[in-house]
């Protein structure tokens, strides 16, 4: 293979007519890994490409830019490292005419990054932030994606926070992420799927969103959330899924950061339509809706009054064995709503909810049955009533039953003393 790469390359070195089918040759050859590595190593070979990428002639410049891009594709970091020499290139042609190139590049930086903290570094002081920033203004849906793709990579990067976020914030960045994330549809469904993905990144690795919340980034989220949720099942495009899923972890993020910006009783409504239209399809979307709506009712007497008025608790209570983590959710939700008092664990109660809270009390899951104790103690505390209730089904049994486990016993024991205590005490 050496000998044969060797030669591609001097094929593509030499004036004559076949230059251009010897880097198509050798563009085919570097799809395998062992011959990106052997490649690299060949003396001149990242010299004689980089000058071939920058000839003046835009078959040949093509070609050498779809052999750097599967050169990128290496999963061994010495391959990107040697890549090195060519980065101000691929920045400097992302201004250029050619959709093809421009594209080809994108990707390439893309690819780099994600395997090289020394190609991350160098890009910085290159412009990277300021070159992309320009990028995200063009009007074509696959320069968008592949402006996107390149963020996404750089936000992800262990040293985004300190090195990256920072220097995305003080750019024109955010707004137009905002905006296409929010155009949504218009803008495509895969560009705007990678910006709001861009969107979680900063907002989940930054601690002060300061900048994202003075843009309206809740109210924009909110609207774009319930356009997406009007949109199902009816005509929902292929793949709305996934950029339902970002848009919530933003959402959810900004609201526990920030507490709730806003009484929108429509969110709840929108929440619910999402889990109804992908919840059998995309099980993953479930534990995210729910995510949300733990964090709106959190602190939130509006959000936990409006679950009750939009007569919503039913179909929460649908969700109660939907998978591990979504009945600890849809627990802890209730138990939000149950934390507001007396009227509100009244309404609770006005569901068939102690039947429903029995079986979990079984589960081989010391964290469901845990909050699950912490929802019976709300509404014993509550609604003393409710502990008759709960005896004659049983209840005093399956609470009995944990009070040999270490981390439940506790609870379970106090459970315990409430149902043993004369009425009225």
């Amino acid at each position: 293979i050496p000998g044969q790469v060797l030669q591609l390359l001097r094929g593509a070195q030499r004036g004559s007519e076949d230059r251009k089918r010897s880097l198509g040759r050798l563009r085919w050859a570097l799809q395998n890994e062992e011959t990106q590595q052997e490649f690299v190593r060949l003396d001149g070979s990242i010299r004689t490409l980089t000058g071939l990428f920058t000839s003046s002639l835009a078959d040949l410049q093509l070609e050498a830019a779809r052999c750097l891009h599967e050169l990128s594709h290496s999963s061994v970091p010495a391959v990107a490292e040697a890549c090195l020499p060519v980065t101000s290139y691929l920045l400097t042609y992302l201004s250029g005419h050619s959709l093809e190139l421009t594209e080809l590049c994108l990707y390439t930086l893309g690819n780099l990054v994600v395997e090289s903290e020394a190609v991350r570094k160098q890009l910085l002081p290159q412009g990277i932030i300021p070159v992309l920033a320009s990028c995200i203004q063009s009007p074509h849906e696959a320069v968008l994606e592949g402006v996107g793709y390149v963020l996404s990579q750089l936000l992800q990067a262990k040293e985004a926070p300190t090195d990256i976020i920072p220097l995305v914030l003080d750019s024109a960045l955010p707004q137009h992420m905002l905006q296409l994330v929010c155009s949504g549809l218009k803008a495509g469904m895969g560009a705007a799927v990678e910006f709001a993905w861009c969107l979680h990144y900063i907002i989940c690795r930054h601690e002060d969103n300061v900048l994202l919340l003075a843009l309206g980034a809740v109210p924009a989220l909110t609207s774009l959330l319930l356009r997406l949720a009007a949109q199902i099942p009816q005509d929902a495009p292929e793949g709305l899924e996934l950029l339902v899923c970002p848009v919530l972890r933003c959402l959810g993020n900004l609201l526990a950061q920030t507490g709730c910006q806003g009484h929108d009783g429509r969110l709840l409504v929108a929440l619910f339509l999402i889990l109804q239209g992908f919840l059998q399809q995309h099980p993953f979307l479930g534990q995210e809706c729910l995510w949300l709506l733990n964090n709106l009712t959190a602190d939130d007497p509006f959000f936990c009054s409006a679950l009750l008025s939009l007569d919503l608790l039913p179909a929460l209570l649908q969700l109660l064995m939907c998978s591990h983590m979504g009945t600890v959710l849809v627990l802890t939700v209730l138990c939000n709503v149950a934390e507001k008092g007396q009227f509100q664990c009244q309404q609770l109660l006005q569901q068939p909810l102690l039947a429903q809270l029995l079986p979990l009390l079984t589960l081989p899951d010391p964290e469901a049955v845990g909050q699950c104790l912490e929802l019976l103690h709300l509404l014993f505390l509550h609604c003393p009533e409710a502990v008759a209730d709960f005896t004659r089904q049983g209840g005093h049994q399956a609470l009995e039953q944990h009070q040999s486990t270490p981390e439940l016993q506790e609870r379970a024991q106090a459970l315990l003393d409430m149902i043993r205590q004369p009425p009225g005490a």
